[in-house]
């Protein structure tokens, strides 16, 4: 597929191919659920997933994601961007095709590089999830199937937060975001932050997506919705480890809000 010159995705990196996905024939199906209005959805879609995973210096955890992942997907694609250390390679030994970006251009940058690829490939949806187990890949399945029986654009997970085992930085910051994004988009939200979702590739495709952070997830809701896009979420686990997260509670959930004013109400979409 010829992408358009404006797709805000950007040119293909040096690509590594990991194992291939094991003679799946490329779908998955599943019986019907209800949808948000309480309707049963009797037919479920026939879907092929591509799991993609932004990653920056995972060496200790990106394996044990791709192993988790591979069962339950077509393809796992890890965009490796800028690691220092052994990220790519033990990605690419667990089956991954990697998607190396020589300097750390951030997770925006990271997850369009993916896009480019998969919207490339014979996919219909493509599942995002963190390359550091802060996502149970287990817990795919049930977006997955989510999407399959619901129809809808995006499925998010949705995480259920008890206060005193979340730092409370995140805490607060994911409820004051989670608001906000709620009113911008129209739809009550309890968890807009969460990096753990699935979308269907043709919803993607009628949206240019520019974001080079972590907004990117703010920016991808936000220009969904805005083409009138369907959503549902699921419950997932909040993990949260010992190890320092990536993300700046305070600055990058303010510097989330002022630019979803932007993407709801001045960028075309």
């Amino acid at each position: 597929m010829t992408l358009p010159r404006d797709s805000g995705i950007p040119p293909s990196p040096t690509s590594a191919s990991g194992a291939p996905a094991d003679g799946r024939d490329g779908l998955r199906r599943a019986s019907g659920i209800r949808d948000s209005t309480g309707a049963a959805d009797s037919t479920a879609l026939a879907i092929s997933v591509a799991a993609l995973i932004p990653a920056l210096n995972e060496a200790k955890a990106i394996a044990s994601v791709v192993d988790g992942i591979r069962p339950l997907v077509e393809r796992v694609f890890v965009v490796d961007d800028g690691s220092e250390d052994a990220t790519a390679e033990r990605a690419a030994a667990a089956g991954a095709e990697v998607l190396r970006h020589e300097q750390n251009g951030g997770k925006g940058r990271a997850i369009r590089t993916g896009l480019q690829r998969i919207l490339d490939g014979p996919f219909t949806h493509v599942l995002l999830l963190d390359g550091d187990l802060q996502h149970l890949p287990r817990e795919a399945a049930r977006l997955i199937e989510a999407a399959a029986e619901s129809g809808a654009d995006l499925v998010l997970g949705e995480r259920v937060f008890y206060r005193e085992q979340m730092p409370t930085a995140r805490y607060h910051a994911n409820r004051l975001g989670s608001r906000v994004l709620s009113w911008f988009v129209g739809v009550r939200l309890n968890d807009t932050q969460c990096g753990f979702r699935i979308f269907r590739l043709d919803a993607l495709r009628q949206i240019r997506l520019t974001a080079s952070g972590y907004e990117i997830e703010t920016e991808m809701l936000v220009k969904i919705t805005r083409r009138g896009g369907r959503l549902a979420s699921v419950p997932i686990t909040a993990v949260y480890a010992n190890e320092r997260s990536k993300l700046r509670p305070v600055r990058d959930t303010t510097r989330t809000c002022f630019l979803a004013v932007y993407y709801r109400f001045l960028e075309r979409v």
